[in-house]
């Protein structure tokens, strides 16, 4: 990611730039190649998402608080404490099969389109300012999450209700076709792609940046310390950024056609309602989670994904 600057000739042929380093970045498209360049990024997200899974049980949970109501909301803590005497441990892994799933395919996608998105508007516009990374991001994010939503909508219901998951993700699958339709495995997926775009453009881009920023003038080295101080920035600003759109994917994609009229029509009709009914600060339910999961989320992934390509014999991103 940390692209300043590409020669004539790297523009004219495709097929390499120059890195923040001055090193040059190869763009080859062998199978190995491709495969590393995924199989790191997916690996580091499904990592990631295993070690904070039960912080994104806890999440969903708080966000469904007082649906259409005003009151006293739960703490994350008590959330915590609750959960564990009444379901038992093992209802923090709720979902997790589906969450891992989508991790390797999401994860591999998500951080694998950013880079050839970014060298592609290099090779055209001849930049890669942040403004082309933001919009890089905003591509890797809305298509990953549009052809993994289904997992998506899967892995949600499955924390909410862990009984759910006696009967296993695919009876569960199969119940939400055959009673909901198809179209169901998408609900929520404007929300979720919008998030997506957010999400990828403010942690990648705001990582990318940082790196540049600390290298040129806290003369910092690629490394472990770049990484973990670029991993935080990108987390914290990545979690201000996508909260209320993570709440409103979470609403929809728990709506359940079998069971009367639809509460919300559309992402826009269910941030209006809880805004109307239930003020605010409602968007941001779940947001202390939400900043404990992907802080340490954006963290790891980034820190385990640079290893992994420099064992790949990739360059850093």
């Amino acid at each position: 990611m940390a692209g300043n600057s590409t020669s004539n000739n790297s523009a004219a042929s495709g097929t390499s730039n120059i890195n923040g380093n001055g090193e040059r970045q190869s763009w080859a498209t062998s199978p190995s190649t491709v495969f590393n360049h995924f199989g790191t990024s997916g690996l580091s997200v499904a990592v990631a998402t295993a070690i904070t899974h039960p912080l994104d049980v806890l999440k969903v949970r708080l966000q469904m608080q007082l649906v259409g109501q005003k009151g006293p909301l739960t703490g994350m803590g008590q959330l915590f404490l609750s959960v564990v005497k009444n379901e038992g441990p093992k209802s923090l892994y709720s979902g997790l099969t589906p969450a891992l799933t989508r991790s390797v395919l999401y994860g591999g996608l998500r951080l694998g389109l950013y880079e050839p998105s970014k060298h592609a508007c290099d090779v055209t516009f001849g930049s890669s300012n942040v403004l082309v990374k933001i919009a890089s991001g905003m591509f890797a994010g809305a298509i990953s999450t549009a052809l993994t939503n289904p997992i998506e909508v899967l892995k949600v219901r499955l924390q909410m209700n862990p009984e759910m998951n006696k009967s296993g993700p695919i009876v569960e699958l199969q119940r939400t076709v055959s009673e909901e339709g198809i179209k169901a495995l998408w609900k929520g997926v404007g929300p979720a792609m919008t998030r997506a775009a957010a999400l990828t453009a403010s942690q990648l881009a705001t990582y990318d940046e940082t790196k540049q920023l600390l290298v040129r003038f806290a003369s910092l080295e690629e490394g472990f310390h770049l990484h973990l101080i670029s991993s935080t920035v990108a987390g914290i600003l990545s979690t201000i950024v996508t909260a209320p759109i993570d709440m409103v994917k979470t609403r929809l994609m728990l709506q359940r056609a079998s069971k009367g009229s639809r509460l919300y029509k559309s992402g826009f009709h269910c941030a209006y309602q809880v805004l109307l009914t239930e003020g605010p600060m409602a968007l941001y339910k779940g947001g202390f989670a939400i900043f404990a999961r992907i802080g340490p989320q954006t963290t790891i992934t980034f820190i385990l994904c640079e290893e992994l390509r420099k064992l790949a014999g990739l360059k850093a991103i």
